[in-house]
């Protein structure tokens, strides 16, 4: 029941209302692991990083049940760089520093130990690097889960379009959506995705939840109104770990265990933007889990007699 992650692992330099990161440890495919190392393992981790990248985060990964064969490192140079700015609302940053460096020529090679991975996730990666990913499989996953962003859609929409044949489970935020359906309303948008690949949707919509569709079927989970929000980088990234980390363990990919999936993904989530980086991830125990848990149930549990 192995996952294979396909992404980032890189360097970020954050600011909040709250306060600065420092140069800390992010990147797409290291939220993923660390989430769905709660769930499954091996997780096969699939980057590349700068002779920068500390060994100490790579063997915490190692530790956790991570395999990191598939993590190119190149001598000499240095890792992925990202700055960022977020205003009061934390729904909105500003990009300040994007160093692509290893990450500009990266062609991700499919060691012969990942083969037969019964689970697939592509991070926010170029299209034709998620493609090079799906022709390197010699069997197909039992289920292609993919993340991809607005630029994508403006400067290599094709190449998109072609992946997205490929894939099970697409997630993109509301405004992705709409750009990708051209549509406002997201249950119109989401009707016109499905119709281009993928069997399952998931829109992301930040501190208020995430939407699942499926064929005409629709499932809404909210996010958990916590006391602190200290960074929101890399809470998409961790929702998804912690969907196909559930997925992967549980190896039910019916509607009905994808709406519990998304309800634990959404559980990580709420961890990850409790500390800056991963740093949270890290901490979380099977308890605090099970906790929280309980917690969204509450959230979305009531009875009701109808009038």
């Amino acid at each position: 029941m192995a996952l294979t992650v396909v992404g980032t692992m890189a360097f970020d330099e954050i600011e909040t209302p709250f306060g600065k990161s420092g140069k800390i440890i992010g990147g797409s495919a290291t939220y993923i692991a660390w989430a769905a190392s709660n769930f499954v393992q091996p997780v096969n981790q699939v980057s590349v990083v700068g002779e920068d990248f500390p060994q100490a985060e790579l063997d915490a990964l190692t530790a956790r049940g991570v395999a990191l064969d598939g993590v190119q490192m190149k001598k000499g140079e240095k890792s992925f760089y990202w700055s960022g700015k977020y205003h009061m609302d934390m729904n909105t940053r500003d990009s300040l520093v994007t160093d692509l460096n290893v990450l500009a020529d990266f062609n991700p090679v499919i060691p012969d130990s990942y083969q037969g991975s019964e689970f697939l996730i592509l991070g926010n990666l170029t299209p034709q690097v998620q493609m090079s990913v799906i022709d390197q499989l010699t069997v197909r996953p039992k289920l292609i889960v993919m993340d991809t962003m607005n630029f994508w859609m403006e400067v290599a929409m094709d190449d998109l379009l072609k992946v997205l044949k490929k894939v099970d489970v697409l997630m993109v935020n509301d405004s992705e959506a709409r750009q990708l359906s051209g549509e406002y309303s997201l249950v119109k948008a989401a009707k016109k995705i499905l119709t281009m690949g993928p069997r399952y949707l998931i829109i992301k919509k930040g501190e208020h939840g995430a939407l699942l569709f499926h064929e005409n079927h629709v499932f809404f989970a909210p996010a958990m109104p916590l006391d602190d929000v200290y960074d929101p980088t890399g809470a998409g990234d961790t929702f998804a770990g912690g969907f196909i980390g559930y997925l992967a363990k549980t190896r039910d990919i019916s509607f009905e265990n994808m709406k519990t999936a998304i309800i634990v993904g959404s559980a990580m989530a709420s961890f990850c933007v409790e500390k800056f980086g991963t740093s949270r991830l890290k901490e979380v125990t099977h308890e605090e889990l099970t906790a929280r848990l309980e917690q969204f149930v509450q959230l979305v549990n009531f009875d009701i007699d109808l009038v």
